[in-house]
């Protein structure tokens, strides 16, 4: 495909300007934009470069130096990947070292019995096809992706010690532990001499599991980050479905992570009176979904999806208010309730 005829990226100058915090995860050195750049949808081979380009572009302008990958995203698989190198190659080579790149592998990627879970074969042949696919000689962060039930705790987490060893990652994390998961992993990571810097899990007002399995105190016991996908819940907690259903939306298009069923007047009903409490204090029902989810002292950033540059744009802002009064949090929980 045929990229844009200017090859020449020069950055904001102010993408450090104090407009993007950078929070601490865990106990470690490093801090993470509140808001980074997740490549799980429309990075694939299936969408338009030019417009990966212009969005990953975008984001750094605006102070998002995080770029969240995994093995088998596309469609198909690897190709978010494979994009992604190309577009370091072309605009963020020279940025290398401003940049948070991470990957994950858990999930199935090739036949036979070493392309999925948690063995130390699956994890560094991994990592090694994810390096290659992006061109680079090192990812900052390297997840395991999902628990493996089968293979023993300590194999996974003494693979990625092995890989921070062999200078492949500079850190590792877990992605989708619930908390004696990851009190267990945390210990066999320390034990090992590599702590374990994030656990990635899902988290919205939607979606409240961590809080009933006080994986956000743990967390912050254990010194770990945490970092929340889907905090938007696929797009239910926008503004995009509030008067019907776009023909050009999730819903609309496949279906496959959004269901028509799950527009419903309950539904409708809560992200309308949510919509209300979110002008009143001057965002969008999205910003103030992914302020929401920052505001425990756990939470290192919000991982957020994109189809347009736009929508970078408009899920940054968020950070311009991430403090909630106490009457903010009460009315937000009495609309849920509805």
């Amino acid at each position: 495909m045929t990229l844009p005829v200017d090859p020449y990226y020069l950055p904001a100058s102010q993408r450090y300007d104090g407009s993007m915090p950078y929070i601490r995860c865990g106990r470690s050195g490093l801090k993470l934009p509140a808001i980074s750049l997740g490549l799980w949808h429309n990075f694939g081979g299936v969408d338009t470069l030019e417009n990966q380009r212009a969005m990953l572009r975008h984001a750094f302008d605006l102070g998002i130096t995080h770029f969240d990958l995994a093995n088998n995203y596309g469609p198909p698989p690897g190709s978010a990947e494979e994009n992604f190198g190309r577009i370091m190659r072309l605009d963020l080579h020279p940025y290398r070292d401003e940049l948070i790149i991470s990957t994950k592998a858990g999930y199935y990627m090739w036949p036979g019995p070493y392309g999925e879970w948690g063995s130390r074969k699956y994890l560094i042949s991994s990592l090694d096809q994810s390096l290659r696919r992006m061109g680079l000689d090192y990812v900052d962060i390297f997840y395991h992706h999902r628990p493996d039930p089968d293979t023993p705790l300590e194999e996974t987490m003494s693979a990625l010690d092995q890989v921070v060893r062999q200078g492949k990652a500079l850190y590792v994390g877990i992605s989708n532990y619930n908390t004696e998961q990851t009190r267990k992993a945390v210990r066999i990571l320390r034990d090992l001499g590599t702590p374990c810097l994030i656990n990635q899990v899902s988290y919205s007002m939607f979606n409240r599991w961590v809080e009933d399995d006080h994986l956000l105190d743990t967390a912050y016991e254990e010194g770990v980050g945490l970092i929340f996908f889907s905090p938007l819940a696929q797009g239910l907690l926008t503004d995009r479905y509030l008067n019907g259903i776009p023909e050009d939306s999730r819903v609309a298009k496949s279906g496959v992570f959004l269901k028509r069923e799950q527009i419903t007047e309950q539904y409708l009903a809560r992200a309308r009176r949510l919509n209300q409490i979110a002008q009143n204090r001057g965002q969008t029902l999205a910003q103030m979904a992914l302020a929401w989810v920052l505001r425990h002292p756990a939470a290192t950033s919000a991982l957020i999806g994109a189809s347009s540059v736009q929508q970078v744009e408009d899920s940054a802002a968020a950070v311009k208010n991430l403090s909630f009064a106490d009457d903010e949090l009460r009315e937000i929980e009495t609309a849920l309730t509805l």
